[in-house]
């Protein structure tokens, strides 16, 4: 006996007919037939089983209570008449000698009906997640997430990694996203933030010695909402290794990564290791994204030189990208829908013609096309029944446009994506620089302490203006899944002469670099070891697995779309004693 049961929901059969058995559970559910006899549905984490009233004094216990009561049943199992094959319990009820309530429910309406919770609004199931969490659909998200991030831990520990934990309150960061600040109440007017990532301390564990680290890692970020992360804080499986190469780093993570998508995934087919690497520039020459989803067999092709000098006002002076979709069946109305979608999504808008079953160009911008038809035919390579997507702009807004054009493009044409696979892949030769978009002036297009290939050498020359910065790639590197970033990692920079030159290009000098980042800066001069990691988020990982569309529906307790947490009343005021013993003064926005 175990947990006062002896036996629990999913676990009893035929073969225990005749046994006296005690569960409990939740009364899922009551079916009265006539007035001494009722179907009783009682539910545990492990299952469901049936109990049949069939007396008086039972129906008396059972009549009074709300649905979702936790109750203990003791018993007789027997045979059911009328079978259900659908469950495990299916052949076996329960007749009760006793009912115990212990736990009632003072409700006599729930916000849902358990089984159908997720058809409820969100910020209802998110507001009682305790009761959402019940649904056995719901539940089953949180416990893969338990046992993939158990496979990852036990792979990782095999390959030799130690998992080492590392400080929630630390000093902010003045790179990434926006901190989370804690007040320190024993040095007024200071704060501890909450980490970003535990990025710093990891490469120090890396100097200090340890050769192989990992950590199922807390993250915090004040950051938006959006379908694929959730605000506040999510979890990466952290890992940094010493004396270590770019495809040493990549080697662990698809030993790990590939056969836990095998074993968990709801899909069949996985890329198998080792995962194609695309440099940054070709993917987005090809793909129009850093992070393309290769179900999807379409590719990008540039047709500035072919459509550039039409006469077609948004292609003058443009980068002009093109996307050829065959055997194209798609209505006038889907793809005025497309191309609204896309605009709304890309800031830009798309163009488009067809070419009809006869070989003639039709719709969209086709008048255009048609004085240089035969070139176009022949340039993109076009058959009859084909459309071309077309996007125009300066270079990296004509990708990108491109990028979410092959994106919607792929979804509305089954024939060019398979979707039921899971497509794994790297993205490597990031660039280190890129130009500030507000600034206007150099600043670091990624990750500040990646090195640079070409180390020293590259960054001098760069300095000399023998070299374009925006040419230097970093040693750094995504992992992508079906479209989604789901890793990023790099070679560090760990020589100081080295890190304080690639921050120079950046109009920072070496005291600034020792005051913006002094525990990492020190500790390099004192003899670090060349390193590398990378950090593959869990959250991300769970939501593929499991094919859900939402990132909340696999964290237990997530906050909603505005970063509030509708269950727990979080954030919320507190006391002024509160906020006089960490000496902060509230100052709210003044109404408009």
């Amino acid at each position: 006996m175990t947990q006062n049961r002896t036996h629990n929901c999913g676990e009893l059969r035929l073969s225990d007919a005749g046994r006296q058995v005690r569960i409990v559970g939740w009364m899922e559910n009551v079916r009265t037939v006539g007035s001494n006899f009722a179907f009783v549905i009682v539910r545990d984490f492990y299952g469901t089983t049936q109990v049949v009233i069939e007396t008086e004094d039972m129906m008396s216990v059972i009549k009074p209570l709300n649905k979702e009561t936790t109750i203990a049943v003791e018993g007789i199992v027997r045979e059911r008449d009328s079978k259900n094959a659908k469950l495990p319990t299916g052949e076996i009820e329960i007749v009760p000698s006793k009912i115990e309530v212990l736990g009632r429910c003072l409700h006599n309406e729930l916000p849902f009906e358990i089984n159908r919770s997720r058809d409820a609004a969100e910020d209802v199931r998110l507001k009682y997640r305790y009761l959402d969490l019940r649904n056995p659909a719901v539940k089953k998200n949180i416990i893969l997430r338990c046992n993939v991030v158990a496979e990852l831990r036990r792979r990782m520990t095999e390959l030799g990694f130690l998992e080492i934990t590392t400080p929630i309150l630390t000093a902010s960061s003045p790179e990434g996203a926006r901190d989370y600040l804690v007040p320190a109440r024993k040095h007024p007017g200071k704060f501890y933030a909450l980490p970003q990532a535990p990025q710093q301390f990891k490469q120090l564990l890396m100097t200090a010695g340890f050769d192989r680290y990992f950590q199922i890692a807390p993250c915090f970020r004040d950051e938006d909402a959006r379908g694929d992360r959730t605000p506040g804080e999510f979890y990466q499986m952290d890992m940094e290794m010493a004396f270590a190469s770019q495809d040493d780093v990549l080697a662990v993570l698809e030993a790990v990564i590939e056969p836990v998508f095998r074993q968990y995934g709801i899909y069949d087919r996985v890329t198998p290791a080792p995962f194609r690497r695309i440099p940054f520039n070709e993917a987005m020459e090809k793909y129009g994204t850093d992070k393309p989803d290769l179900r999807i067999d379409l590719e990008i092709c540039d047709a500035t030189a072919l459509l550039g000098g039409i006469g077609f006002g948004p292609f003058e002076n443009a980068v002009v990208k093109a996307v050829v979709v065959s055997d194209f069946n798609a209505t006038r109305k889907q793809i005025d829908k497309l191309c609204a979608d896309v605009e709304v999504q890309a800031g830009q808008k798309p163009y488009w013609f067809r070419v009809d079953e006869n070989g003639e160009i039709v719709g969209g911008i086709a008048k255009f096309i048609q004085p240089v038809k035969d070139q176009v035919v022949s340039g993109l390579a076009l058959t009859p029944n084909s459309f071309v997507g077309l996007t125009a702009g300066k270079k990296s807004a004509a990708q990108k446009t491109a990028g979410v054009l092959r994106v919607k493009l792929g979804s509305l044409c089954p024939n060019h994506m398979d979707k039921e696979q899971y497509q794994l892949l790297w993205i490597v030769d990031f660039p280190m620089y890129e130009i500030g978009e507000e600034s206007g002036e150099l600043e670091f297009c990624h990750n500040p302490f990646s090195m640079p290939n070409g180390g020293l050498e590259v960054l001098e020359k760069a300095e000399r203006g023998e070299v374009d910065p925006l040419t230097i790639t970093a040693c750094q590197y995504d992992l992508v899944i079906n479209g989604y970033e789901s890793a990023s990692g790099a070679v560090r920079n760990h020589d100081p002469e080295i890190m304080v030159k690639a921050f120079e290009l950046v109009r920072l000098g070496e005291a600034e670099v020792k005051a913006k980042f002094p525990a990492m800066y020190n500790a390099f001069t004192y003899g670090a070891p060349p390193h590398a990691g990378a950090a593959p988020g869990v959250d991300r990982m769970i939501m593929l697995l499991t094919g859900e569309e939402s990132i909340r529906e696999v964290i237990t307790f997530p906050m909603n779309q505005k970063a509030q947490d509708v269950m727990m009343d979080a954030p919320t005021t507190v006391t002024q004693k509160q906020l006089d013993e960490v000496h902060i003064a509230v100052r709210l926005p003044e109404e408009e």
